[in-house]
């Protein structure tokens, strides 16, 4: 189905509805054109996580009355997923749709981005050679055409400005006693930066660590030890439903490391399962001969648990 929409620009065009007046997509549309594996689950854990750049604006919440405003079909669609206050869809515009593909990071995130700013542009152009002699609602489309343009680049600043805040945020950080969750979520913030391929080194973990991974999309390694709190059989049931994690056995790491892309290498001084419970630090790590090391004996672990 994303291989039609990414040929046939139309489809595009037609999943753009007028709501509040204002043009606007449709989550459940997004999340197929952006290759969201969790549908809109994705879509909603991504904005959750970057709440700051998603302003009323950017983003809203439909009511009932504007969603049967909508076509017979999406109508059903909704229906079907219970349609009560819990699950009516959010709309986006184009400036929020732009910057959710910054957020979701999927393979296609950008260049599908790219043509749905072309469909909401081609729309804009059609209305504009329809309207025949109103001044007015030229004047009004041409006016929305450059707020378009100048938001485009202040998305453009705004994200250059929210990564370099989230990269001095990676700078060492120590969560005092009493801040659990605030580590917590810390974490949860690391592993959503993954994009294929999240190693974490814990001897002690447990069940929790399978609560934190359950929702990303990519493949999950862990290294820890045979007599962690993580049994076989927990393992077993959680890929049942999954199936994204590989468990590898080792008892040589007293440290606790995450490991992001194997590009981003983070320290944590206590156990995902305590994770926060007394002072402790989670650092990003810079110094390439310790990731040198760290990757040369993971690799080494790796090769002795396929060989036993």
């Amino acid at each position: 189905m994303q291989d039609n929409l990414i040929k046939n620009a139309a489809k595009i065009e037609d999943m753009i509805y007028e709501i509040r007046g204002k043009y606007v997509m449709l989550d459940s549309d997004l999340a197929v054109l952006y290759g969201c594996k969790n549908g809109t689950k994705s879509i909603n854990l991504a904005v959750k996580r970057h709440i700051n750049r998603f302003p009323e604006r950017f983003m809203f919440r439909l009511t009932e009355e504007e969603c049967e405003s909508i076509s017979r079909f999406q109508i059903e669609t909704l229906k079907g997923r219970g349609y009560n206050i819990k699950y009516l869809p959010y709309a986006f515009t184009e400036q929020g749709a732009a910057m959710l593909s910054a957020v979701l990071r999927t393979d296609v995130a950008e260049e599908m981005s790219i043509r749905i700013m072309d469909a909401f542009v081609k729309m804009r152009h059609y209305l504009l050679n329809t309207v025949g002699e109103n001044k007015y609602i030229k004047d009004m489309l041409l006016k929305h055409d450059n707020e378009i343009s100048e938001n485009s680049n202040n998305i453009k600043l705004l994200q250059e400005s929210f990564d370099k805040l989230e990269q001095d945020k990676e700078i060492d950080e120590i969560y005092f006693n009493g801040k659990e969750y605030d580590a917590y979520s810390k974490v949860l913030d690391i592993f959503a930066d993954t994009k294929e391929e999240l190693i974490v080194v814990d001897r002690y973990t447990d069940k929790t660590f399978l609560d934190m991974i359950r929702n990303l999309e990519c493949k999950v390694f862990l290294i820890t030890s045979k007599k962690s709190k993580l049994t076989k059989l927990d393992i077993e049931k959680y890929n049942g439903d999954y199936n994204n994690l590989t468990i590898y056995y080792d008892d040589t790491f007293h440290d606790r490391y995450f490991i992001i892309d194997r590009d981003k290498f983070y320290h944590s001084g206590n156990s995902i399962n305590h994770i926060g419970y007394r002072k402790s630090g989670i650092d990003l790590l810079h110094d390439l001969s310790i990731k040198r090391v760290l990757i040369n004996d993971i690799n080494k672990i790796i090769e002795r648990n396929i060989n036993e």
